[in-house]
């Protein structure tokens, strides 16, 4: 969430007393001292405890998160309680349901989710009680589901609500918000919605600010009120947006004393009872300033209402710069309101009431209603205009001023402002789609952001047949092997092939068999074309089993003696990696191509490292991993290709097996990207089975998920966000193994970020928490640095055409990388809109820190699809 810039609430001089007291700005998010994510479904089940635990351990100063992850968006719970200097804060995509049990509410009768003669049955959703310094914030959603059927009845907290209007009895449904006895209390961008009854309530409060909130709740709902303060003082509403079934703002004053200080400022109500003032007035009601309102289709627009039950004194109250439309009682001010048959003795005293620019532009019933002539409205009008043909009713009155027939209020009214609900699922349109025509991805190479053309069509390329090419040389273990044109190992022939040299291909038949053994093909070597001889591609297979974490000694033992006599160039790749501690993922591969124009053909190359389930691994990310590797801080990654840096390589026919990371395409140092290219291939893995930056076009392949963890994702890609293009799948078919015992959930991909151990995106709960931009990625708790290079690689990926199997998100099929709360966490980002907005306002302003320029427009596609089927 970004951080909102220190904006005062500037009053103008006058009647500046008419105000809080407070110096009030907009609200500072608090660090996280704790991190919960949600869960898919929004019933059965009750979040309270472990939320209450979370905002009972938490220090002062901070906040609990609630933070959604993929799918994983809600949280369903009964009463929570606020302490001092807590936040609850609901994050963006995540919702905090108020439980539909009313047992959860009850007080102890079992009258909650009844109607009664007393209507108090049920505690209140969220309260906070004598708290000090506690808050609500977030961009996420409290939904108080009035409209949902209550667990055990028939009828909906709605239904219970308007049968008791009907029985003359009161409901016994929860408030969603009460704050009693509270100090210093902050609401700030979160959205209220379907509140069973009042959405906010202040008994006896001092220090209360909502900034940017939204309430929105259906316009027939019963007793729904946004923001009533209650004998309080000190209060301030501002930028907030209110819709709902009763009073958008009711300020009252019981018998706990008056209601004094109240700024309500630049806010746009919509259906609901309006800007109301009582009906208690008995503790009297002081200096209120409402500044820049509109009102657009509430029943009553300003509202003073209260009678001689309830009654008291209401002075120093200013409405200015207020704008109403479709108001049916654009300004009500009564002294007689829901009038009892026998008289009291409290009887209203409204004074010193001032409207100055307020534009009432549609026809509508003016009430102006003083007590008797000892008590009458004193009420003074200044730039006052209301709309011809209203209705104008005076009773003991004071007026001071007149009312103008000329309303202008224009650009002063918009729609209720929608929600943007970003599709986890964007599908591309036909003419995007166009674009990534195998023909035109391909064509584009160089460096990232100013690639050059140069058309490369590998379907025309006599690979693509399924005719005999001409070998020059051949692989068979089982003939004897001369050294120049037969050989006995796959390398053997490679390494003649790069002793060779030249630029004209070089063909190797490589005969029926299994083939354990590592194929490096160094850079600058000639193009190579391995075509498999047998009848399919599971005839021939290229197989060896390292994985990250073994160390160069283990290579050297198992692979030393197949590059003992290789070429140099050949044997200099083998050196970069046998002394390592640790091979990492870079190092793991069987098959290491480096050259460009690389092909192979209908055969299978693997990385067959526990892919017979034998090997047991603890499961594990970021900080839960234990480093058994003397710092390396890699564990079993395992790679059957590595494409590194070669450009035009081409795949037909081939199959790719291995569990995490089978393919790996790596561009010239991240600075050019290189092209690929698979057709008609089977590659399947586990966990990010398909990564990297380069530019990689998928046409007809079969892409197969293995389960057996937690979660699976088939493509990490890692394109910098100026590259034209990053992985395009089409006309592909994605399977996957069935969920399991693991209950393994199957995306399309997630966007590498680098195993980050820094990240300016979502909450960190770590005190003292920093992220800046810096020369290198690094983390020592608690301070971090992030490079510009690593925000940028965002990762492209784009599946067109293709049949999805069954056991595929259909939610959310691209995900997060790592949740909110961790160190290594990115949200997935589907376009460049999402790399802007995301970090727009922080340390990493595309625009600003990150010199990035301007925002793209249109926005460049990140992730997409485009005409795919579900299986």
């Amino acid at each position: 969430m970004r951080r909102g810039a220190l904006v005062a609430c500037a009053l103008a001089a006058a009647h500046a007393h008419a105000q809080d007291a407070r110096t009030v700005r907009e609200p500072v998010v608090p660090p996280a001292c704790a991190v919960l994510v949600g869960e898919t479904a929004t019933t059965g089940r009750d979040d309270a405890a472990r939320i209450q635990a979370a905002i009972d351990k938490c220090a002062p100063g901070h906040a609990v998160v609630l933070a959604a992850s993929n799918d994983a968006r809600s949280f369903v719970a009964g009463p929570l309680q606020l302490r001092d200097g807590v936040t609850l804060l609901v994050d963006a995509g995540a919702t905090l349901y108020a439980s539909t049990d009313p047992r959860l509410f009850d007080r102890g009768a079992g009258t909650c989710g009844t109607n009664d003669a007393s209507g108090r049955g049920c505690r209140p959703f969220i309260t906070a009680d004598n708290a000090r310094g506690a808050g609500i914030m977030g961009a996420g959603t409290i939904d108080g589901q009035g409209g949902q059927r209550i667990d055990g009845k028939t009828e909906t907290w709605w239904q219970i609500a308007r049968r008791a209007q009907k029985e003359k009895t009161r409901q016994n449904v929860p408030r969603l918000i009460q704050l009693d006895k509270a100090r210093d209390f902050t609401l700030y961008r979160i959205t209220l919605k379907n509140s069973p009854n009042f959405h906010v309530t202040l008994n006896n409060v001092d220090g209360f600010t909502a900034w940017g909130v939204t309430i929105d709740t259906p316009h027939d709902a019963r007793n729904t009120d946004g923001i009533d303060p209650i004998s309080s003082r000190n209060v301030t509403i501002a930028h907030s947006v209110i819709r709902t079934g009763d009073d958008n703002v009711a300020v009252k004053a019981g018998g706990a004393g008056p209601t004094e200080n109240v700024s309500i400022l630049h806010n746009r109500f919509y259906s609901g009872h309006g800007m109301s003032i009582g009906s208690e007035t008995n503790g009297g009601v002081h200096r209120m300033l409402v500044d820049d309102l509109t009102m657009d289709g509430t029943t009553s627009g300003l509202r003073i209402k209260s009678n001689d039950m309830r009654g008291g004194k209401v002075d120093d109250i200013v409405y200015r710069d207020v704008c109403l439309r479709d108001v049916r009682s654009p300004i009500e001010i009564t002294t007689h309101y829901e009038q009892p048959a026998q008289p009291g003795r409290l009887v209203p005293d409204y004074a010193g009431i001032h409207l100055e620019r307020v534009r009432s532009t549609t026809p509508g019933r003016i009430l102006l209603q003083g007590y008797d002539d000892a008590h009458p409205l004193v009420l003074a009008l200044r730039d006052v205009a209301i709309a011809a043909g209203s209705d104008v009713k005076q009773e003991h009155v004071r007026l001071q001023g007149a009312f103008g027939t000329a309303p202008d209020c224009a650009g002063r009214f918009a729609p209720f402002p929608g929600r943007a609900v970003r599709d986890p699922r964007p599908q591309l349109t036909a003419g995007q789609a166009h674009a990534y025509d195998y023909r035109e991805v391909l064509k584009y190479v160089g460096p990232v952001g100013n690639e050059r053309v140069e058309p490369w069509d590998p379907l025309a390329d006599p690979l693509a047949a399924k005719g005999d090419i001409k070998a020059d040389y051949t692989v068979d273990p089982k003939a004897a092997a001369d050294g120049a044109t037969r050989f006995a190992t796959v390398q053997a022939a490679v390494g003649r092939a790069v002793a060779a040299g030249g630029t004209r291909r070089i063909v190797i038949r490589v005969n029926p068999g299994t083939y354990r053994e590592l194929v490096y093909v160094p850079p600058g070597a000639p193009p190579i074309t391995l075509l498999g001889a047998g009848a399919d591609p599971q005839a021939v297979r290229i197989s060896a089993a390292l994985d990250a974490s073994t160390t160069g000694a283990a290579y050297r033992a198992r692979h030393g003696a197949e590059f003992e006599h290789a070429p140099p160039a050949v044997r200099a790749m083998y050196d970069a990696l046998k002394d390592l501690p640790a091979l990492q993922t870079t190092g793991s591969a069987t098959v290491w191509i480096r050259a460009d124009g690389f092909q192979a053909r209908d055969l299978t190359i693997e990385n067959a490292y526990n892919r017979d389930g034998t090997v047991t691994h603890l499961e594990c990310s970021g900080d839960n991993c234990p480093d058994t590797t003397g710092g390396s801080r890699v564990h079993h990654q395992a790679v059957a290709l590595r494409v590194d840096g070669a450009d035009k390589a081409q795949f037909e026919r081939v199959r790719l097996l291995g569990l995490q990371d089978t393919l790996f395409l790596g561009s010239k140092d991240g600075s050019a990207t290189v092209r690929s290219f698979f057709h008609d291939t089977h590659i399947e893995g586990d966990v990010d089975f398909i990564f990297g930056d380069t530019i990689a076009v998928f046409k007809d392949c079969d892409v197969h998920a293995i389960g057996g963890r937690s979660a699976s994702y088939v493509a990490a890609p890692d394109t910098n966000r100026r590259a034209r293009y990053g992985f395009v799948f089409d006309g592909c078919r994605f399977t996957s193994d069935a969920p399991g015992a693991a209950h393994t959930r199957f995306y399309f991909a997630r966007q590498w970020f680098h195993n980050e151990r820094c990240t300016p995106y979502g909450f960190i709960p770590v005190d003292g928490y920093t992220c800046r931009l810096g020369d290198v990625d690094v983390y020592k708790a608690p301070n971090g640095t992030i490079r510009k290079r690593t925000l940028e690689t965002v990762g492209k990926a784009v599946i067109l055409r293709s049949r999805i199997g069954p056991y595929f998100d259909k939610t959310t099929p691209w995900s997060e990388w790592n949740r909110n709360g961790t160190l290594a966490h990115r949200p997935a980002q589907f376009s460049s809109d999402d790399y802007w907005d995301n970090l727009a306002g922080t340390a990493f302003d595309p625009a600003t820190a990150l010199g990035d320029g301007p925002r793209p427009v249109p926005a460049d596609v990140y992730l997409g699809e485009y005409d795919n089927t579900n299986e």
